[in-house]
C-alpha cells in the first residue's frame, strides 16, 4: 500500500508543479503587456543570477522579467553558454545557440553587469519542456502577416491561452521588413543551388549595419508526400540557409530568429502543376529593422528559381 500511495503522491506532485509552471507563465505573459515592470540596473562587475521569462528580443539583447516584475536587459555574447538543464546525474544538458531564445521562454541567466547596466550573460539554462512550449507559441505568430499556422494551431490547442499571450508580446511586431529573398529547391533536396547562393550573397551584402536588425528564415515544401517528412525537409532547407549566412558571411546567429520549417502549410502557388510545386519548394529570408531606426524601406524582392 505504501508503494501505491507513494506513486500517487509523486504523480500529484508532478501535476502540481506543471500547473504552477503554466500559471507563472500565463501570469507574466498576460500582464506584461499592460503593466510596465521595474527596470533593473546591474552594477558593472556585479555577479547576478536571475530566473524569469523573455518578454522581447532585440538583436543581441533580450528583456527578462522575473517573478517580482523586475525587467533586466540581458546582453548576449559569442561566449554565452546556452544549454538545457541536466536530466539526472549522468545526462548533461543539450547545447543551443542564441536563436533558441524566443519570447515566452522561461530560463535562468547568470553573469556580470556591464558598463551600461545590463546583465552580460555567461550561462543560460532552461528546461526542455519550457523550450518546446515557447517555440510552439512563437511559431504560431507570423511577424509579417500575423496569421497563425493552421497545422501548428491544431497541435497546440491545449496551450492556446499561453500562445495568444506570447503572440501579443512578440517583439517582431516592432520591426519593418526591408528586404525579402526567396530561394527555391529541387524535389526532396535541401542543398543550395549556385543561383540561390548568389541571392543570399546579395541579401547579406545589403544587410543593415545598424545594431537592431534581424534575419528571419522560413522553410517550406510542396504538398506532395508525407506531412512529417515535409516538415523535416522544410527545416533542413531553412537550416542550410542559416548555415550559409553564418559561415560564408559571418552573420552572427544572435541576429537570426529561430529558423522554422513549416512543411506544406503555407503554399503560395497551385500544387497541381509542376510550376506551382516548384514555387512552393522554397525558403523565404526576410531582413527586418527596428521601426525606431531611420532606415529607408525597400520593396526589393529577389528570387532564385531552381531549374
Amino acid at each position: 500500500m505504501r508503494g501505491r500511495y507513494s506513486r500517487i503522491n509523486k504523480r500529484e506532485m508532478i501535476t502540481f508543479s506543471l500547473v504552477m509552471m503554466v500559471a507563472m507563465l500565463l501570469t507574466v505573459l498576460v500582464y506584461a503587456e499592460f503593466k510596465p515592470g521595474t527596470k533593473r540596473t546591474v552594477a558593472a562587475g556585479e555577479e547576478l543570477e536571475i530566473k524569469g521569462v523573455i518578454l522581447s528580443r532585440d538583436g543581441e539583447t533580450f528583456v527578462l522579467r522575473d517573478e517580482s516584475r523586475t525587467d533586466t536587459v540581458v546582453l548576449l555574447t559569442d561566449s554565452t553558454d546556452i544549454k538545457t538543464k541536466k536530466k539526472g546525474l549522468f545526462r548533461g544538458g543539450k547545447e543551443f545557440d542564441v536563436t533558441a531564445l524566443v519570447p515566452g521562454l522561461i530560463l535562468t541567466v547568470s553573469g556580470r553587469g556591464d558598463a551600461q547596466g545590463r546583465l552580460m550573460a555567461e550561462k543560460i539554462r532552461f528546461k526542455d519542456t519550457d523550450y518546446k512550449a515557447a517555440v510552439t507559441s512563437y511559431a504560431m505568430t507570423d511577424p509579417v502577416d500575423d496569421k497563425a499556422n493552421k497545422a501548428l494551431e491544431d497541435a497546440a490547442q491545449a496551450q492556446k491561452a499561453a500562445d495568444e499571450a506570447a503572440a501579443r508580446i512578440s517583439e517582431l511586431d516592432n520591426y519593418d521588413v526591408v528586404k525579402v529573398v526567396t530561394v527555391y529547391f529541387a524535389v526532396n533536396k535541401a542543398d543550395l543551388s549556385a543561383e540561390a547562393k548568389a541571392s543570399l550573397d546579395d541579401a547579406a551584402k545589403n544587410a543593415p549595419t545598424a545594431k537592431n536588425y534581424k534575419i528571419e528564415v522560413q522553410g517550406f515544401t510542396d504538398s506532395t508526400g508525407d506531412f512529417d517528412k515535409n516538415l523535416d525537409l522544410s527545416r533542413r532547407r531553412a537550416d542550410s540557409v542559416v548555415q550559409y549566412l553564418a559561415v560564408m558571411h559571418n552573420i552572427p546567429l544572435r541576429r537570426i530568429t529561430t529558423p522554422m520549417g513549416y512543411g506544406s502549410t503555407k503554399t503560395v502557388a497551385d500544387d497541381k502543376t509542376a510550376e506551382g510545386r516548384g514555387k512552393n519548394r522554397r525558403v523565404e529570408v526576410r531582413v527586418l529593422v527596428n521601426k525606431g531606426i531611420a532606415t529607408p524601406k525597400s520593396d526589393t524582392k529577389a528570387e532564385t528559381k531552381q531549374p
